[in-house]
């Protein structure tokens, strides 16, 4: 078995419609998009694209707002980049962010954008259920 190999590219945010348009009609494939907090605390974004034998990921490091790529890649980017909205907060031009993936409707209007990710357990299950207990089954905080 043969497995892709990881080739780290960093690029500007300009360069993100340009690559996808590029790779699109080069047929490549969008594997995923990806995001994190780095460890120096700055966000770092990757969109990581099937370029036979490698898995090329080009990292855009310190940005929050960034051009979707989801007129080009359809549901194989508008999913993660709501998904990266509505759990880290950034934004993507262009998408619709109207109807949540995850979260209650008004999970972010009482927590905050992004609070998920920061936000103990046990401190979310209290502000969401109350003093009630979960029921055998679920999680317990």
């Amino acid at each position: 078995m043969n497995l892709q190999e990881y080739k780290r590219i960093d690029i500007s945010k300009d360069e993100i419609l340009p690559l996808a348009e590029r790779m699109k009609k080069e047929g490549r494939y969008l594997v995923m998009i990806h995001g994190l907090i780095n460890k120096d605390g700055q966000p770092d974004v990757s969109w990581d694209y099937a370029v036979d034998p490698y898995v090329e990921s080009y990292h855009v490091v310190g940005e929050t707002s960034f051009p979707s790529i989801g007129e080009i890649y359809c549901e194989a980017a508008t999913w993660p980049e709501r998904e990266l909205n509505e759990l880290f907060g950034f934004t993507f031009e262009g998408l619709d962010v109207s109807k949540r993936l995850f979260l209650p409707e008004d999970m972010l209007e009482t927590q905050g954008k992004g609070q998920i990710m920061v936000t103990p357990l046990k401190e979310l299950v209290e502000k969401n259920l109350g003093s009630a207990q979960p029921s055998e089954g679920e999680v317990k905080a």
